[in-house]
């Protein structure tokens, strides 16, 4: 006799994800809802509630004003994954090799202009101060992101930050090994990070920024205000002044930074646009953050400006800064679309 079985339907391989009709992409897979502790209940870890790591995740994360129904829906523009990240910026980093090579064969930092060197000395060497503290809140946004499809552009952005200043101190020794050991002191950098008027306003803007604990916050802060003004100072500013000078060199470095700093904003734009797709309110929330870090974004570039308008050929300040206050409305325009 032959007992009737029921067939149970086999699970499917995605079945985390919903009713998908498709087998979802690299990036899809590697990425969604890996945040498994956002909004879990009763709270987001395995330990006592009222835990302090607890209620830093219940107050900054899921207690954020900057919020909406599903984070998931959210998707870098770029659709990186760990693997493309790591191919991406190996070629990149094959181009400054190739570029680092063919400039010191060429011994092209012995050749600078000493007038030039000490604008560096001012404007260039402190520059790992500061980058530091992008990258370290860029972490800090990717540890407290409500999804994994956030986490990895924060920490691909990080890791962007980190390879900026890497090149930064590298090539300092060089100008160390050419026009003075003291310009690789720590004291050379940290001095004027310090002490000088023209790095003060920045210094206290990024204090600051390392204060913030809401993870909306951190992001609109560093994404929205200082991080584009910063780049464009940095990456874009710094670039033509040192073309201006006759430093190839640093030019195209300084250039070459402009792709990373593209693809922050890029991924900034877009998870502007969704959330405000998402709740229209966001825009004002976005807005009520800005009010207080654009100005202080605008103040921390107006007391560097000065410094490209000492150097021998020099950038005018008001264009500096000019250009730091467009890339910040540049991206800000994305909360009110």
């Amino acid at each position: 006799m032959t007992m009737a079985t029921t067939q149970r339907p086999r699970p499917k391989t995605w079945s985390l994800l919903g009713d998908v009709k498709r087998r979802p992409s690299s990036y899809e897979a590697t990425a969604a809802k890996f945040n498994y502790h956002y909004k879990r209940e009763p709270a987001p870890f395995e330990m006592d509630p009222q835990a302090p790591f607890n209620r830093l995740y219940l107050e900054h994360r899921e207690g954020s004003p900057f919020t909406v129904e599903d984070w998931e829906g959210f998707k870098d523009p770029a659709k990186l994954t760990y693997a493309d990240y790591v191919m991406l910026q190996h070629d990149r980093e094959t181009y400054v090799d190739l570029l680092t090579d063919h400039h010191e064969a060429a011994e092209s930092v012995a050749a600078l202009d000493p007038a030039w060197v000490a604008t560096l000395r001012d404007l260039f060497v402190p520059l790992r101060f500061p980058l530091h503290v992008l990258q370290m809140t860029g972490l800090y946004v990717g540890q407290m992101a409500p999804t994994a499809f956030i986490i990895n552009c924060a920490n691909f952005q990080a890791a962007d930050e980190l390879r900026r200043i890497q090149r930064i101190a590298y090539h300092t020794k060089s100008l160390a090994v050419g026009h003075g050991d003291d310009l690789a002191e720590t004291s050379t950098a940290r001095g004027p990070w310090e002490q000088s008027a023209a790095w003060q306003p920045l210094r206290e803007t990024l204090e600051r920024l390392l204060t913030v604990r809401d993870w909306g916050e951190a992001f609109v802060a560093l994404n929205v205000a200082v991080k584009p003004a910063l780049d464009a100072v940095v990456d874009q500013q710094l670039s033509e002044l040192a073309s201006r000078n006759g430093d190839e060199y640093l030019s195209l470095l300084m250039a070459e930074f402009q792709l990373d700093a593209q693809r922050s904003r890029d991924w900034t734009t877009a998870l502007l646009g969704y959330a405000v797709e998402q709740d229209p309110a966001m825009a004002d929330v976005v807005a009520g953050w800005l009010a207080t870090w654009q100005p202080r974004a605008h103040a921390a570039v107006a007391g560097l400006a000065p410094l490209f308008g000492a150097a021998p050929n020099p950038l005018d300040p008001a264009l500096v800064v000019a250009a730091a206050d467009d890339a910040v409305l540049g991206v800000a325009a994305a909360a009110t679309r």
